[in-house]
């Protein structure tokens, strides 16, 4: 046992809880929810036909001349030709191939190659897959039966020129891309600036605001108190990190983020802004992150969001142009009076080199965890927990009713009088809400 309790892993369990295959015991359970598949902007354009691999299953993602969107299997259930390819007409999606013609539900339609009068067509039909668009983001619902109500998160009730959404690839599994983000206590280094930016110039930036109702940057506060205690609540919809930094004049910093289970976050990027991201398996060696920009003040600038983004990545896969290749960016000049890393100034960057550095899958036998930890330890244990139940044919997951319940959740940065935070932070989380353009109580 280490410092917090938390049990060094075996490989099997580190199998268990990293494996995301159809028949693997963390594949069933993040198929109980809706995932991302890819976004909106993916499918602007002439030709509205994406590829997708989501979870290790090769997809493909178009919309039909009627506007109905269709995810089936990108492999033509004939002879394998690749759907990625196919003619869009006829509502529907047709394999070069032979001619072979399916809906947006995978059902074969048509056969033309077949004798006339031919009724082959009505036993073929291809691995399909409800999907739903929400705010920027193409979701589907890849486990069995019907599919649940999405939560009522904040991104999803927002009107759409509140949000904006985006995505980067990262090559590595997908737990430790969510495990980055249920520790806080990471920030104070990984994102150390050694010098603090005008926090007017950091639209869309996290970490670039001040502290809610204060006028200190919050790269200062990350950097001069680099040691948060931690508090987490389990809730109805994962887990709540409460990360405390005394600042040794009667008041702290609180900073409260979340983990919505199964694989995202919910954090403060600005006083007006939320990030709710979800970690998704493309397979078990890479995965993407989607990030879903709410605000509770103006309307987004998506136009602004978008270019800073795509300064970093590339198209059409979205790949980061920093990555292990060319060693992140470092500058060894930059890291001495810059950025404690020496990557540069965009914070995924940071994150994206600590958890690709682990390798593809993190070798957790090795790892030695402490109490700052608390994050990951208790969410490995609520993964496993609710695999433990998949396997006894049960499920830990919300109820449909439940489920739609779910809301916010409440993230904020805020500096409170030290005596009385608990009852401080919340009513200044409240005023931010009273005064949003759209209804944003919860």
């Amino acid at each position: 046992n280490q410092d917090n309790g938390a049990p060094v892993l075996n490989q099997q369990v580190n199998d268990e809880i990293t494996l995301t295959g159809p028949d693997q015991p963390a594949g069933k359970i993040l198929r109980q929810y809706w995932m991302p598949a890819a976004l909106s902007d993916e499918l602007v354009g002439k030709r509205p036909v994406v590829p997708v691999t989501l979870m290790g299953e090769r997809l493909v993602l178009f919309r039909d001349q009627g506007g109905a969107l269709g995810l089936i299997a990108r492999h033509c259930p004939h002879r394998g030709a690749d759907l990625c390819y196919g003619r869009l007409e006829d509502n529907g999606l047709r394999c070069p191939f032979h001619g072979w013609h399916f809906d947006v539900t995978g059902q074969c339609v048509e056969q033309p190659a077949e004798p006339e009068g031919s009724r082959l067509h009505e036993n073929i039909r291809a691995t399909s897959y409800p999907v739903v668009e929400k705010n920027g983001i193409i979701w589907a619902y890849m486990g069995v039966g019907e599919p649940p109500p999405f939560q009522n998160l904040d991104c999803f009730r927002a009107p759409d020129s509140h949000v904006f959404a985006f995505k980067g690839l990262w090559q590595c599994n997908w737990l430790q891309a969510l495990e980055v983000g249920i520790d806080p206590a990471h920030a104070s280094f990984l994102h150390r600036f050694l010098q603090d930016e005008d926090p007017s110039e950091g639209y869309g930036k996290q970490f670039r605001d001040t502290a809610d109702f204060t006028d200190i940057p919050m790269t200062q506060v990350l950097r001069e108190f680099p040691r948060p205690e931690i508090q987490v609540e389990e809730t109805d919809f994962g887990m709540r990190l409460i990360s405390l930094r005394d600042l040794k004049n009667g008041q702290t910093h609180v900073r409260i983020t979340n983990q919505v289970f199964p694989c995202a976050i919910t954090i403060p990027m600005s006083n007006e802004m939320t990030i709710t991201q979800w970690h998704v398996p493309v397979d078990d060696h890479n995965c993407y992150w989607y990030s879903m920009f709410t605000s509770f003040g103006k309307p987004v600038d998506k136009a602004k969001m978008r270019e800073q983004r795509l300064e970093e990545h590339r198209l059409p896969d979205y790949a980061p142009l920093k990555n292990r290749a060319n060693n992140y960016g470092y500058d060894p000049d930059e890291q001495d009076t810059l950025t404690y890393t020496g990557m540069g100034l965009d914070i995924n960057v940071h994150d994206q080199w600590a958890v690709e550095s682990m390798g593809a899958i993190q070798d957790r036998r090795d790892e030695h965890l402490g109490k700052s930890d608390i994050g990951i330890v208790t969410y490995r244990r609520m993964l496993r927990k609710a695999i433990a139940a998949a396997a006894e044919d049960k499920s830990l997951r919300a109820t449909d009713a439940e489920l739609a319940q779910m809301s916010g959740p409440r993230s904020i940065d805020v500096i409170v009088d030290s005596d009385g935070w608990q009852d401080a932070w919340v009513p200044r989380e409240d005023q931010r809400r009273a005064a949003c353009s759209w209804p944003a109580t919860i």
